[in-house]
């Protein structure tokens, strides 16, 4: 183990980022395309926010609530935050206002941090709001002290989904962040890397692109959202900005490198993770010219972002199913359990359980779930915790470990975890529904939702029911498709019948292809545009583009795309909102009419 990992046990991410100040204080820390601070200038301006806190009340321990856009002011934040002693629990701008207003009331923060233009979103939030811009200096506030936060002290709340219907906080502290940080599993991020950084602020892949660059004084470069960069030349975009290193989620990267397997060749480092990497888009990378390293990461947010990682160092052959999820990290152990605790031998099925260093404090506030799912180590002898992840997995000879899906029933959708508990209570909340069940279809690593649903009483709008979501929870719990049925199917002991589920979806018909081709030259454009996007053949114009595959990542390339092709403005929502194809171009033509006679 190197220096680094032995600092780690005790070290906190104030003080990684100090170290990184004194060694590299005029090496560019951050920059968003505008502008770009040193170390040495984004440890003044993160001091003088941490300054502002304190004066405000912030003390130690607190938890200070982040609602910025993505940006250097919001690198800025995280790192004033920590400097004041608080723990960061920031919170995605692109979430509904209900979301964000939950997370915040749950997480009790003792303020929130916002830009000037947003603080009036946050009016009635309940808790007294910063608003502060990044180029503010401290004004009377220079020398005053700020508190020392130690490894055990809590750093960040992160928010995944619940199976009891609503969002859990996992809280994370100093010492398992630097570890993670320090951990020499992966190549070290060093002066003149360029680390880009596309993950939404509420996502764990951000602790990951800001710190393992941080903590090695390398460049955090902010680049659009991933969902944004589909839409755009990527290869184009990675090579002007110079980034060097990147973590790209699985279901991007899987979807990127099918359209474009050079799109990445000019990173030395490349990692993924947050789901299923498919063979097939390695082998793609590797005859795409890619000659960087790349890894498949694994890990749950309860066990600080990855733990295990599997470096691709050549193709993988055909008759290859999935990409292993690889070997521990240097700070964690894992166990492969039988229901009853103990090891089951190598190859055999069994759950993975994490721990180590990198094992989180636990969810916020929820004392029974962390008891339930954090367990006392049986395997260590000194009292530490071991995380249950419900992974189902198996781990070969050589200590490798294999994927190979849930024990219950939570999903990856376009990355994030989902519990179907939390998308069926936010279905349930519509007035206009009685009964719902969610499951999800599709392939790993290219999953969507689907929600099947009772009415009640009268017909049920499922453009109102879409809409309806769309302002309580964040864009990837909203189901991709609503099937309407008069009644729940149940099996014989009045539990609902998956089966018959699965059979009434199957039954669909998806294609209208045969009896509806397109009429106009925006019909024509969609379905050229969806076939590409969707690797289908024959599309027509009463297909849904949902339930043909679709989900909300492709769906924000196709709007973007359209956008830029048809030099128009859709809503964020326009493919959510108008999902079949006829739809859609009823839409883009009355937005191109209203154009014109303008």
């Amino acid at each position: 183990m190197n220096q680094d990992a032995r600092e780690a046990g005790s070290a906190t991410l104030v003080a990684l980022f100090a170290r990184s100040v004194g060694r590299y204080p005029d090496a560019p820390a951050v920059s968003d395309g505008t502008s770009r601070l040193s170390y040495a200038e984004l440890d003044r301006r993160s001091t003088a926010l941490a300054r502002a806190l304190v004066r405000r009340g912030v003390r130690r321990g607190d938890r200070v609530g982040l609602y910025l856009s993505r940006g250097v002011d919001l690198v800025t934040a995280v790192v004033g935050v920590l400097r004041a002693g608080a723990a960061c629990l920031p919170v995605d701008t692109a979430y509904p206002a209900a979301r964000r207003d939950h997370m915040l009331s749950v997480g009790r923060v003792a303020c929130v941090v916002t830009e000037p233009a947003r603080s009036e979103e946050l009016a009635g939030v309940g808790c007294p709001v910063v608003a502060w811009s990044g180029a503010e200096e401290s004004a009377g506030t220079d020398g005053l002290p700020l508190p020392e936060p130690a490894g055990a002290d809590a750093a960040c709340v992160l928010f995944t989904s619940g199976s009891t219907g609503t969002p859990k906080g996992v809280v994370l502290e100093h010492r398992q962040m630097a570890a993670f940080a320090l951990d020499p599993a992966l190549p070290e991020l060093r002066p003149g890397d360029r680390s880009g950084q596309a993950a939404s602020v509420s996502f764990d892949t951000f602790t990951f692109e800001v710190w393992r660059a941080l903590a090695g004084g390398a460049e955090i470069a902010v680049l659009p959202s991933f969902a944004q960069l589909l839409a755009t030349d990527l290869q184009r975009e990675l090579r002007r900005r110079r980034i060097t290193a990147m973590l790209a989620p699985a279901v991007a990267l899987n979807d990127v490198v099918r359209h474009d397997r050079e799109a990445f060749s000019s990173l030395r480092l490349l990692c993924s993770g947050g789901d299923v990497l498919l063979p097939a888009t390695c082998r793609d990378l590797l005859a795409g010219g890619f000659t960087g390293r790349l890894f498949n990461l694994y890990g749950p947010t309860e066990a600080t972002v990855a733990c295990t990682g599997h470096e691709i160092r050549s193709a993988p052959p055909a008759t290859e199913e999935s990409v292993p999820i690889g070997s521990a990290f240097a700070g964690a152990r894992l166990y492969v359990l039988d229901p009853r605790l103990r090891p089951v031998p190598p190859g055999t099925p069994g759950e993975l359980h994490v721990a180590g260093s990198g094992v989180g404090r636990g969810y916020l506030d929820q004392p029974g779930l962390t008891a339930a799912r954090f367990l006392p180590d049986p395997f260590a002898g000194d009292g530490s915790r071991m995380y249950r992840t419900g992974d189902r997995v198996r781990q070969r000879p050589d200590g490798v470990v294999e994927y190979l899906g849930r024990i219950d029933r939570q999903w990856k959708i376009s990355g994030y975890r989902v519990e179907p508990g939390e998308v069926e209570a936010a279905v349930r909340s519509h007035p206009g529904v009685r009964e719902c069940a969610v499951t999800a279809v599709g392939e790993p690593g290219a999953r969507r939702l689907v929600a099947f649903t009772v009415p009640a009483g009268e017909a049920l709008s499922l453009r109102d029911l879409r809409a309806f979501l769309e302002q309580r929870v964040p864009r990837y719990l909203v189901p991709s498709e609503f099937v309407v049925l008069p009644s729940m199917p149940t099996d014989p002991h009045g539990k609902r019948d998956w089966d018959r589920l699965s059979a009434i979806h199957a039954d669909r018909p998806l294609r209208g292809a045969g009896q509806a081709p397109p009429r106009d030259d925006v019909e024509r454009y969609l379905v050229r545009l969806w076939e590409d996007l969707l690797a289908l053949e024959g599309i027509g114009v009463h297909d849904d583009f949902f339930a043909l595959g679709g989900h909300s990542l492709l769906a924000v390339r196709a709007r973007l795309t359209i956008q830029r092709d048809m030099r128009i403005s859709l809503k964020p929502e326009a493919l959510f909102e108008d999902s079949v194809l006829e739809d859609l171009a009823r839409v883009i033509n009355e937005k191109r009419k209203a154009m014109v006679s303008s």
